[in-house]
């Protein structure tokens, strides 16, 4: 079941919205070359507390940190730990907050140092999806037209869309209804209604779209071991068009 939210509830997912988004600035700010991905997870703690915030991450399933850290051939779900950071690397950080209640989720890809111009065409277009996408949050669009404009974005640049993962509702839970897929058909499925709040998130391989899952039984990396990037931003359906609440 979609459970529209009012603007007060919308507001205190602003709140949350905002957590995140200091949470990926600082986090970008301290990655750099030698620094841990378990390093990157104690800065976002840091922000969580001493913003009061809870982590939706923390505990979900047993996951052991508030961030996850992807990086290079990672697409979603790595876990921080002591794996260093090179220069040239590329890294997905997903993170996530609760103010009273009420969620909020983004991911960014970013580069360490210097990257390939391969590595920054695909975080670019990965991005631009994700833009793609959010232009056609309105009320009255369908979630095919949502994933049509992430697929043709991505794919028209000759990348593959990943389909095992989504994106999905939220609001007093992490995920909630509806699945969002990163893939369509423009006219089908579920209409956007006012109020309805969205984590939008492409997953975008530079190979093909297979996946495998590591022995850790959370870290999902691309099958042909080339590089993946990873955007999502938290937005809701408003009069005046699709509000990302996960951006300052």
């Amino acid at each position: 079941m979609i459970v529209a939210k009012n603007n007060e509830q919308i507001a205190l997912m602003r709140r949350a919205g905002i957590v995140v988004a200091e949470m990926h600035e600082r986090v970008r700010e301290f990655a750099r070359p030698g620094v841990t991905t378990l390093d990157l997870d104690a800065v976002a703690r840091k922000v969580l507390a001493d913003n009061g915030a809870e982590s939706n991450f923390l505990g979900y399933h047993g996951f052991p940190a508030v961030i996850c850290t992807s990086p290079n051939d990672m697409i979603v779900h790595g876990i921080p730990d002591a794996t260093r950071l090179e220069e040239g690397d590329i890294i997905s950080v997903d993170a996530g907050a609760i103010i009273q209640g009420w969620h909020a989720d983004a991911a960014r890809t970013f580069g360490i140092g210097e990257v390939t111009k391969e590595a920054q065409r695909l975080m670019d277009v990965t991005e631009e999806s994700l833009n793609a996408g959010i232009a056609e949050i309105v009320e009255g669009n369908r979630l095919g037209d949502l994933g049509a404009a992430v697929q043709q974005v991505a794919e028209g640049a000759g990348y593959s869309v990943v389909r095992e993962y989504v994106g999905h509702g939220i609001g007093t839970a992490m995920h909630e209804d509806p699945q969002i897929p990163n893939y369509g058909r423009r006219g089908k499925g579920m209409r956007m209604r006012l109020g309805h709040v969205y984590a939008v998130e492409p997953m975008v391989n530079a190979g093909s779209a297979g996946t495998k899952v590591l022995a850790d039984g959370w870290s999902v990396v691309t099958a042909d071991g080339r590089l993946s990037a990873h955007f999502e931003d938290t937005i809701a359906v408003t009069d005046d068009g699709p509000q990302v609440l996960t951006r300052v």
